[in-house]
């Protein structure tokens, strides 16, 4: 009789426009070559703003996401655990303001109409270089809007100020001429965090570590094969002129290395000032998440 072969699982993964490597490894194909041996096939969900899925565990391997959003996500108890970390680049988020505006400081912030994407990790940035400043969240008027809808506002000149990560920020750069204000040196390193669900890494570490090598190697072939990398992201990234893309791949780093629990101290000064700013309603340790470590899947 002829051998039945059992269906293949999906795997769900989400990705935001931020999720470079993530976008690579689906433009090649990569993970749907990598997981088919181990019975997987990658589904792939496209979010703009991704605390609501990761905290109804809507897929399996989530965005990766800045510094900032796994804590909101720990504040709901979340069931995620960290499986890889992106190494920073704070050259990649800032404020902005129009080249012609009088705004010079974070400090003349204050009574301005400031866009951000509410539990982002520019959410953070300016939460931290407010407080820098002596001022607050009650100084300013923030207006929350998802990426998409502040790139429109403040091409339109309905924000005094935007706090905005890239693509989008070289994006708002190339459409008009922008001062950054601030960007996050000093404040943030801006690390971007992969996270899982807690029961499919413990069902399947196999699958995790698949995707983390995947990613490790998208990370190199982005900065080794630079004029390949803009060539297949601009397209997909909206028919972007390729300098635009350019300046995305030289600022970010997309090194990709295991979360060390010690080295996630950023993390706790990110809880703390959501707290103090009462952007979360309890303190957090930020540091007692659930890692995953892909040397444990190699012996």
């Amino acid at each position: 009789m002829p051998t039945v072969r059992a269906a293949e699982r999906t795997i769900r993964l989400s990705y935001q426009r931020s999720s470079t490597l993530l976008t690579v490894l689906k433009a090649k194909g990569t993970l749907e070559q990598r997981l088919k041996p181990l019975g997987f096939a990658p589904s792939w969900h496209l979010f703009t703003s991704v605390i609501e899925p990761m905290n109804a565990g809507a897929v399996d391997l989530h965005a990766d996401v800045a510094d900032a959003v796994p804590i909101f996500t720990q504040s709901a108890n979340a069931p995620l655990t960290f499986y890889a970390r992106e190494v920073g680049a704070p050259s990649a988020e800032a404020i902005i303001v129009p080249a012609e505006s009088s705004i010079r400081s974070v400090a003349d912030l204050k009574g301005r109409s400031v866009g951000v994407s509410r539990g982002s990790g520019c959410h953070f940035i300016l939460a931290a270089a407010l407080k820098r400043a002596g001022l607050s969240f009650a100084d300013i008027k923030p207006a929350y809007l998802q990426a998409p809808e502040g790139l429109a506002a403040f091409g339109q000149g309905s924000l005094d100020a935007w706090v905005i990560w890239d693509p989008f920020l070289a994006i708002a750069q190339a459409k008009r001429p922008v001062r950054v204000v601030a960007d996050a040196t000093g404040l943030s390193s801006y690390h971007r965090y992969y996270l899982a669900n807690d029961s499919f890494v413990a069902e399947n570490p196999l699958v995790v570590a698949t995707v983390y090598d995947a990613l490790v190697e998208a990370g190199r072939w982005v900065k080794a094969e630079p004029d390949a990398a803009v060539a297949l992201l601009a397209p997909i990234w909206g028919d972007l002129p390729p300098e635009v893309v350019a300046t995305v791949n030289r600022r970010r780093t997309y090194a990709v290395t295991p979360v060390v629990r010690a080295e996630l101290n950023e993390q706790q000064d990110i809880a703390d000032t959501f707290h103090e700013a009462k952007l979360i309603p309890r303190k957090l340790d930020a540091t007692a998440v659930r890692i995953w470590q892909p040397q444990a899947e190699r012996g």
